[in-house]
Parts: C-alpha cells; sequence; structure tokens
C-alpha cells in the first residue's frame, strides 16, 4: 500500500471535483477529500447516489459539497462549457480534478467487440475525460497549485488478452496525462499525474471478476493515501508520474 499519512487540514480551503463520485472509488475519495477539508463538487450521473454521498459528507460536519449530475456518456460540448461556467461562478477556480469516472464495456476478444461498445467506452472514458480536462484547465490555472488525478489500470500499462476498449482506453489516459503534464510543466501552476488502483472492493471489480472473492482485495477506503498526496500541496513539483495506490 502507498505509505503516506495526510494532515488533517491538507486540503483546507480546497475545491475539488471529483468524477464517479456517487460510489466506489469516487466516493472514498470524496469523502477523504472532504474529510482534509475540501469543497468537494460530486459529478456523477445518478442523483440518488450523489445526494447520499452529498449527506453523509454534510452529516460528518465537512465543508458542504455540491452535487452536479452529469452524465458523461451523452454530454454535449455546450455542456462541459456551461459546467465550467457554473464552476466559474459559483467556487471562482478550481484546485484539483480527480477523473474516476469509467466503464468497463464488454471483456471479449477484439474480433467479438462491436464498434457501439468500443466507441460507449472511449466516449466515456477517453472523450468524456479529454472535455473535461480542456474545459475546466482555465480554471485550473487560476489556482495557486492544482492537481489533476487520472484514473489508469494495470491493463492501461500492459495490454492484456479480452479488455479490449477499457484497456486501450487506459492507454489513452495514460498519453493524456502525459500530455498535459508535459504542456504544464513549469508554465502553469498545475501538474497532472496518474493512479492505477490495483485490485479494489467495488463493483465495478466484482463485474469484471465474477468468480473472485471481494474479500481479498482492499475496500476503497484503504487506498486513499496515494489521492491524498496527489491532491494536496506535499506533490507539489510532482509531475507526469503514473503511480500505484496499492
Amino acid at each position: 500500500m502507498f505509505e503516506y499519512s495526510a494532515r488533517p487540514d491538507l486540503l483546507k480551503g480546497r475545491i475539488i471535483l471529483v468524477t464517479g463520485a456517487g460510489r466506489g472509488i469516487g466516493e472514498a475519495a470524496a469523502k477523504a477529500y472532504a474529510a482534509h477539508g475540501a469543497t468537494v463538487l460530486l459529478l456523477g450521473k445518478n442523483e440518488d447516489n450523489l445526494n447520499r454521498v452529498y449527506d453523509d459528507i454534510e452529516a460528518a460536519g465537512h465543508p458542504h459539497p455540491a452535487v452536479i449530475p452529469f452524465n458523461l456518456e451523452t454530454a454535449l460540448p455546450h455542456q462541459y462549457d456551461e459546467l465550467a461556467a457554473m464552476i466559474e461562478r459559483e467556487f471562482g477556480h478550481l484546485d484539483g480534478l480527480l477523473h474516476n469516472a469509467a466503464i468497463v464495456g464488454p471483456r471479449t476478444p477484439l474480433e467479438q467487440l462491436s464498434g457501439d461498445n468500443f466507441m460507449r467506452v472511449m466516449q466515456v472514458n477517453v472523450n468524456a475525460m479529454f472535455m473535461l480536462t480542456s474545459t475546466l484547465l482555465p480554471l485550473l490555472k487560476l489556482a495557486e497549485d492544482a492537481s489533476v488525478i487520472f484514473t489508469s489500470s494495470s491493463v492501461g500499462r500492459k495490454g492484456r488478452a479480452y479488455w479490449g476498449a477499457y484497456a486501450v482506453s487506459k492507454f489513452a489516459t495514460e498519453g493524456l496525462m502525459q500530455v498535459l503534464a508535459d504542456e504544464v510543466d513549469e508554465t502553469a501552476p498545475v501538474r497532472a499525474n496518474s493512479i492505477n488502483p490495483g485490485a479494489t472492493r467495488t463493483d465495478m471489480r466484482a463485474k469484471a471478476y465474477p468468480g473472485e472473492n471481494p474479500q481479498v482485495n482492499p475496500l476503497p477506503e484503504e487506498i486513499m493515501p496515494v489521492y491524498l498526496y496527489l491532491m494536496g500541496p506535499d506533490s507539489i513539483g510532482v509531475n507526469g508520474q503514473a503511480l500505484d495506490a496499492q
């Protein structure tokens, strides 16, 4: 496990957007960021899940989060512009962006993977991630030190049979992170890095590995040290790195 102990006020006063914040790793990250002082913008497509996370954060006495229902699969370019305008209007800038939302798609040989399924995975995992990054970058550049975290995978660092569109999308994720990191290096107060969460006890993992005993994997809350490290000021100067949560 990544070794790091975050001080309680690590993210005090920071505005951080988390995609896929309604459950799994996104929920755990949102709660961890809030617990360390951040105002968290909870973005996802299931408003009920987002409201539940909102209620949990409020009940814990952390800074009031914001719920942003947003469907990354169907969002049009103007909706990303409207999202950025809303964040600028309400918060003035953005200190952090965690790209967590993703779909696995069918695990099947490439020759049996339909074009529709391939494009759906790429739409959510790559195209939407690019749109969010490019649209929100001006707001991130207004922060004193901003962090963009991309969620990768072991199959995005070494391809593996039957992981199809998901693996390709995670290679693209690493590529987008590296290009952004190189562009902002010493030119903007922004850093970009990726995290491979590893096997974690989530619904997505259970669907991908139905025969696996989920109890052998850590809970999302247990892999938060690296998420806190990269989002806070202790990682200033760390840029373009591909880190592992476990």
